[in-house]
């Protein structure tokens, strides 16, 4: 490695600092109010190279927001001569063209995506990680705060083996794991107790659904086979459905 590579070196051996993050957000914030006051200071040639040099930025900025903005439209398609004598039957008729975006594409298969796991409830207000979790002090000065230990209602796997204590970041208390939750048919209008399989998608954060946490608004899936339900085949179902935590789910533990 190059002499002059040592910040690189050294992030590569421990880490960013604990505010690197932090700062850079700080300092991206600021950009606009330390530009701002350096176009005030310039004069002459060099302000108007600087003004065409923001010109062309925003222009391009514009553009890609327009095509952002832009949906799938009809346009009306010129006729262009040289092509041949049209036939009467389309003498009458618009010729139009279809304008796509990309974008526009993209967005949409991540709406379908993302309506997959979308929770029945109009609004799931989010839970901060002060509250899900809660610092453990380890360390003979109890100066090390790199623990948590979860404060909500958890699923873990029937085969779980914990880590060793002195590696386990996050601990799971046993009395917050829960087996089996209490599901009311919304058209039946009766509550089963249903072994759960496992916790598919917490809408709060990905690092909660690895972990297990239940929350409201989480699609768990639950082992459906004991009730017997039939397909629109006439087949018995006995695999698993996914059912959402909202205020009709009770949990139980085991």
């Amino acid at each position: 490695m190059p002499q002059n590579e040592y910040i690189e070196q050294s992030r590569k051996r421990s880490g960013y600092r604990p505010d690197h993050f932090e700062k850079k957000r700080k300092k991206e914030g600021r950009e606009p109010h330390t530009r701002s006051e350096h176009i005030r200071k310039l004069h002459g040639l060099k302000a108007k190279l600087y003004n065409r040099q923001r010109f062309k930025e925003k222009i391009l900025m514009k553009k890609k927001i327009r095509q952002h903005e832009l949906q799938s439209s009809k346009q009306k398609e010129e006729p262009v001569a040289g092509q041949g004598a049209v036939p009467a039957y389309l003498l009458d008729r618009e010729q139009q063209t279809r304008s796509k975006v990309l974008s526009n594409t993209v967005k949409q298969k991540r709406k379908e995506k993302a309506g997959k796991w979308s929770v029945p409830i109009p609004k799931v207000s989010a839970v901060g990680q002060d509250e899900i979790f809660k610092i453990i002090r380890t360390g003979k000065t109890r100066r090390k705060a790199w623990k948590r230990m979860v404060t909500k209602v958890t699923y873990v796997g029937e085969g779980f083996t914990r880590k060793p204590p002195k590696y386990e970041r996050f601990i799971r208390p046993m009395a917050l794991r829960f087996k089996k939750a209490h599901v009311t048919h919304p058209e039946l209008k009766t509550t089963f107790f249903l072994p759960i399989i496992g916790v598919k998608k917490n809408p709060q954060s990905p690092m909660y659904t690895q972990l297990g946490v239940i929350t409201k608004g989480t699609i768990v899936e639950v082992n459906i086979s004991e009730l017997g339900l039939v397909t629109q085949s006439g087949k018995v179902a006995w695999g698993m459905c996914r059912i959402h935590c909202v205020l009709r789910l009770w949990l139980y533990p085991r």
